[in-house]
């Protein structure tokens, strides 16, 4: 579901320079699978009962619960870019990208699948760095081991382009997943952290690529390394997810991958409401505008809604929480969607990213 909000200053195909790469007497798929199951670590929850090494996984729920899966595509060329992007960031980002939709859902971790596509080259060790696809799970299985989630299982092959489809696989009490049709006109409109910082961090990354002119990701200083986090390293919201459905806290939800104008309509478009955004009350990230936090999209916060007569707290396990509007009653001759700013309202059109657009 998540796209990139910037995909359309991504070449189509992202070039690698074969010359580069010296021959690996360790190349070829029976040896990778090998490394990629010394690397991936055995069961680290218990809904794992069988990964890696049978041709299927076995999971097993606790009584009561029911299966949450969602799937998500990283492409090189439209989610990321081999001269931008560390292979430990792709790797990242694409575990985080699916961790946000089962923190939407309020679902806690099984297992993770993943489907890898690559040219033999980044298969390859390069003088005495870990070869690329090394990395990647460096940065995918970091991310996996701080949010207890085993990787089960997946699929492997040559590729012309990088690419990697992951599927996450959660759990949630029967009847009890947040989702975005539960809004109702009175509940009041919150999202958890800061918004605009991804989109922001992009622009900045692409300055530094451009400045750098290298065929490989530029250096990241330490002094500018915060404002890159919200794009290079999101966290998503699981505790947050899981403490508002624990506590029937929130009425409806959505991750802000696509960018607040476009997932506020969606929850708007399910829950047949209206909404109101204060422009005054949005959390910015340092560095980010207000046209990044409406439409930039990847922050791959919380966006959720809940009743007005519900007490939350200003932070939750440490990420903030604000409330930046309210659900209304929709009404003939009314936005959908209203951007409330000094100068009156204005119609928030829904200008994230969206595929084939």
């Amino acid at each position: 579901m998540p796209a990139h909000p910037a995909a359309a200053n991504y070449p189509k195909v992202v070039s690698v320079h074969r010359q580069s790469f010296k021959p690996d007497p360790r190349a070829g798929e029976l040896s990778l699978l090998r490394r990629i199951r010394a690397y991936a670590p055995g069961s680290a929850s218990s809904g794992l009962r069988l990964g890696i090494g049978d041709d299927c996984a076995l999971l097993g729920l606790r009584p009561k619960e029911e299966a949450a899966v969602t799937t998500d595509l990283s492409i090189a060329g439209r989610h990321f870019r081999l001269d931008w992007h560390a292979a430990e960031t792709v790797g990242h980002r694409a575990l985080a990208r699916g961790l946000s939709d089962l923190a939407a859902m309020g679902a806690r971790p099984v297992a993770a699948f993943l489907s890898l596509g690559l040219p033999r080259e980044l298969t390859l060790a390069r003088g005495r760095a870990k070869p690329w696809v090394e990395r990647f799970y460096d940065g995918l299985l970091a991310l996996a081991a701080a949010y207890k989630t085993p990787l089960a299982g997946g699929d492997l092959a040559e590729s012309p382009l990088a690419l990697a489809d992951i599927v996450l696989v959660g759990a949630v009490p029967v009847g009890q997943a947040l989702l975005r049709s539960g809004a109702r006109p009175g509940d009041r409109l919150f999202v958890t952290g800061a918004l605009g910082g991804a989109a922001a961090g992009l622009e900045l990354l692409g300055k530094l690529a451009a400045r750098s002119n290298k065929p490989s990701p530029p250096r990241i200083s330490n002094q500018i390394s915060p404002l890159l986090q919200p794009h290079l390293a999101p966290q998503p919201r699981l505790p947050q997810g899981q403490w508002l459905r624990q506590r029937g806290a929130a009425s409806a939800a959505i991750d802000l991958s696509d960018g607040l104008s476009t997932d506020l309509m969606h929850i708007c478009e399910e829950s047949g409401v209206a909404a109101e955004v204060d422009a005054a009350a949005l959390p910015l990230h340092a560095g980010a505008s207000l046209e990044q936090a409406l439409h930039g999209g990847e922050d791959y916060e919380l966006l959720f809604t809940a009743p007005p007569t519900t007490r939350l707290p200003r932070s939750i396990n440490g990420v903030p929480i604000t409330c930046i509007g309210r659900i209304r009653k929709r009404r003939a001759g009314r936005p959908l969607v209203a951007l409330l700013t000094p100068e009156g309202a204005q119609i928030l059109e829904p200008r994230g990213w969206q595929h084939f657009c």
